[in-house]
């Protein structure tokens, strides 16, 4: 559930990183006056140096020094000119090392961002299609961008889920020509591995089947001339396998390097290959470096080197196997993980090491799950065991007390990394004493004043309105019209009220408010497979309600305290009902509570705006008219008013059932239209309990008899509308004959409508609700921004409507 708009990605992107530089983690620099790779100088403090990616610590090879600076002093900082006319003299050097060392021919890239966009859209034909892991890095995702305008199916699947790519290699072989699988071969988040045996089965069992590896992290610390992890597990290099090696990190130059051993493959991307033609080649100093290196990894000394790595990889992994560190993946690689869960915990870590004298990385959304912030540290052939040692005990030391200050439990990190949970004598939780909390599943269990008192006078959630809804998502023979109710009231010692809110458990669609053309196309797939990108979420308020769900005291000086306690209580309910997302919705924009709920491990989504229409206290119909502005009047007298002779207007407080029959199916017209807010279909079951509710209402527009030329008079429109305490007017829902629609302006006549019978009630306000703001101003309904709160447990289906959505915007519809 998100508006996936790329500038909505990118502010969410820019608060995370905001927030993660406010607190000293992020865009650091170094102040050394020179390096050795034991320690880095940052904020002047020396500090250990376990966020490097040089594993091998050739970057400070003097070998590699020394000729970078013979080449500057013999060829200058660059060798400006294009590779399409001519190599820089050293070039070949290189590439004949780089081809002993795989034994296989190679491109030499810039660098592998680079290399992935000239190469893929290079060896990707349009015949073809590609499957892309979903924690695949960054630079393949983006380069696979450049395949969807070319009408190329990009396909994500879940991270090393080997059933869910033959699912897809079975969808996609009668359909393509070649299928491209996109891995990593080291993640270089959490440092696990691709399962190279297990797809090298399927690679087997498929002859379309070829594999893309990305290895950069893999590369230089492990396999034969330090080839790399897919090449220690492969030995050979089959022939549609392409695989990405990387001449820095641990190679300790610059570049990239692909390899092949298609020779036509090869040649075609090194005749044409995008940046490969067109970019700036490698600076002699890098190529020069680059070949001092090959020299070493061909060299007995590679594996000495490998030894010392790996001897240091074993001596932190023991020493970690023996504290409680939530580690997420204990191996031979040298990338560690240890989860943190909310950001506001890594923040805090992270600080303290740094206090403590040692340098880590954070990871941070969107490189991770934003509730699955963790440290990522590394280990080198620079690192000490005295330092590590050291590490160890700090992160001992002072990962209990990052907990302890930002109120969580080491038990909530292991379950958001789905790591088995530690006895409960080691669940460090701060306890609230000072604050209670009534939890209920029924608002039967709550008193009706009370709840009126803080909840009433809103939307279709007051406590009648919630008995109703209750009622009606019970008992029903399909999933996503069976939810669970949960009400939370937290109050203080003296029985005061903090925060008043209900959540439901329900069946979302994942899509239900992403672009219209992304809904359209999940639906076609979902005439097969019906519950197709669909989820239980825990969610605020409900799916059939809108407005303030939650009444939050922001004069009780704790009130963030009050609000982290609640999240507590709804997290603890979450692990309970294994839902795979917690929304809190309909919010307006607030920094503070923005920041509050980041830190928390919320990402913000945008909302459809809402609608409320809440000047009331005209008289005439002239003086409504005085309230909307000179464009809404004219609107009014041009595509209202000259409307509203051909219908007449009742208002029902019942119906009969063939009429609630038909009533359900105008709102299916409209739902099923609808796919900027893409939801399940309610059951029959709520129009009749509607029509037995004195709450319930329904305005019907019937074309007068002149006017409607059917045998049966039946009703063109009508508009679902609930009376919250005499005081809100609420237009639930809209159902409309689409024979009729355009010809007699029935949506703008049901609004108008529903304004006349509010004013006729004598209500405050009318809620107008989500959706068609454009149009609901025009009658005079305020617009207000409105944002939710997501914190799902991982982030492929955001990823995969994201990716779904740039697909379509860059398909190009011939003329």
């Amino acid at each position: 559930m998100a508006k996936f708009k790329h500038n909505s990605f990118l502010d969410t992107v820019d608060e995370v990183f905001t927030d993660a530089i406010k607190s000293g983690v992020l865009h650091l620099y170094a102040e050394d006056d020179q390096f050795t790779g034991r320690r880095i100088r940052i904020g002047n403090r020396d500090l250990f140096h376990f966020g490097t990616t040089g594993y091998l610590g050739l970057e400070q090879d003097p070998r590699l020094k020394r000729a970078a600076i013979d080449a500057i002093q013999k060829y200058g900082t660059q060798f400006p000119l294009s590779k399409s006319y001519v190599s820089f003299v050293l070039y070949r050097a290189l590439e004949e090392r780089l081809f002993e060392m795989y034994n296989n021919p190679i491109v030499v890239t810039k660098n592998s961002t680079l290399g992935h966009i000239g190469v893929i859209p290079c060896a990707v034909r349009d015949e073809d299609a590609v499957i892309i892991d979903h924690q695949a890095h960054w630079s393949m995702h983006n380069a696979c961008q450049l395949l969807k305008p070319r009408g190329i199916p990009v396909e994500l699947i879940r991270h090393n889920n080997l059933d869910m790519l033959e699912e897809k290699i079975k969808e996609l072989r009668r359909k393509c020509d070649k299928i491209w699988y996109m891995a990593d071969g080291i993640y270089s988040m959490y440092g696990d591995c691709a399962p190279i045996p297990e797809l090298m089965e399927l690679y087997k069992k498929y002859p379309q089947l070829h594999l893309y590896f990305d290895d950069v992290h893999g590369m230089s610390w492990v396999g034969k001339n330090g080839t790399g992890y897919v090449m220690d597990q492969l030995k050979t290099l089959p022939e549609r396998v392409l695989l990405f090696g990387t001449l820095s990190k641990s190679f300790g130059a610059s570049g990239a390097v692909l390899v092949t051993s298609n020779a036509e493959m090869h040649r075609r991307i090194k005749t044409f290959g995008g940046p490969l033609t067109f970019s700036a080649q490698l600076e002699p100093a890098s190529v020069a470096a680059a070949c001092a290196s090959a020299d070493i990894h061909l060299s007995d000394e590679i594996y000495r080197m490998q030894q010392e790595l790996l001897d240091n990889i074993l001596y932190f992994n023991t020493m970690l196997s023996r504290t409680d560190l939530p580690l997420l993946e204990r191996n031979n690689c040298p990338v560690f993980y240890i989860g943190t869960g909310m950001p506001v915990t890594g923040y805090n870590f992270v600080n303290r090491l740094m206090n403590e004298g040692f340098f880590v990385n954070l990871g941070i959304y969107p490189g991770v799950p934003v509730k699955n912030t963790g440290v990522r540290l590394t280990i080198s052939r620079h690192n000490q065991r005295e330092e590590m040692k050291a590490l160890v005990e700090a992160m001992v030391y002072h990962y209990p007390k990052a907990l302890a200050e930002t109120e969580t439990t080491l038990n909530k990190v292991r379950r958001a990394f789905h790591m088995p949970v530690a006895e409960k004598s080691k669940d460090m939780a701060v306890v609230r004493k000072d604050m209670i909390v009534q939890y209920e599943t029924s608002i039967s269990a709550i008193d009706k004043a009370y709840w009126n008192q803080w909840m009433g006078k809103k939307s279709v959630f007051d406590w009648d309105g919630l008995n109703f809804l209750e009622q009606v998502f019970q008992n029903n023979e399909k999933p996503e019209h069976n939810w669970s109710f949960h009400y939370f009231i937290v109050r203080d010692k003296q029985a005061n009220t903090l925060i008043v809110t209900f959540f439901c458990q329900a069946r979302w669609k994942d899509d239900m408010l992403a672009p219209a053309s992304v809904s359209r196309q999940l639906e076609e797939k979902r005439l097969q497979e019906p519950y197709y990108l669909t989820s239980s979420v825990l969610g605020m308020g409900s799916l059939f309600t809108e407005g303030d769900h939650c009444y939050i005291n922001r004069d009780f000086p704790a009130w963030n305290d009050a609000l982290r306690v609640l999240l507590d209580s709804v997290e603890t309910l979450d692990d309970t009902l294994q839902t795979s997302m917690i929304v809190l919705r309909d919010f307006k924009p607030d920094e503070v509570l923005n920041e509050f709920f980041h830190n928390q491990g919320f990402i913000k989504v945008d909302m459809p705006e809402s609608c409320i229409l809440e000047n009331m206290e005209w008289k005439t119909h002239d003086e409504y008219l005085s309230t909307l502005s000179a464009r809404s009047r004219k609107h009014f007298k041009n595509d209202i008013k000259p409307y509203e002779q051909y219908f007449e207007v009742v208002c029902k407080q019942t119906a009969d059932m063939e009429e609630l029959r038909h009533f359900y199916a105008l709102y299916e017209n409209v739902r099923t239209r609808n796919f900027d807010l893409n939801t399940f279909t309610f059951p029959e079951k709520l129009f009749i309990s509607m029509a037995q509710n004195p709450q319930w209402e329904f305005i019907a527009l019937y074309l007068k008899e002149e006017y409607d030329p059917r045998p049966e008079r039946k009703a063109v429109g009508v508009m679902f509308c609930y009376k919250n305490l005499e005081y809100t007017y609420v237009p639930s829902f809209i159902g409309m004959d689409y024979e009729y629609i355009q010809q007699y302006q029935i949506y703008r006549q049901l609004l108008y409508q529903t304004i006349v019978r509010a004013h006729a009630l004598n209500f405050h306000k009318v809620d107008f609700g989500m959706t068609a703001a454009f149009e609901k101003k025009k009658v005079g309904a305020t617009i207000i921004p409105k944002v939710a709160y997501v914190q799902p447990k991982d982030n492929f289906s955001f990823e995969l409507i994201s990716g779904m959505q740039n697909q379509l915007i860059g398909q190009v519809t011939p003329k």
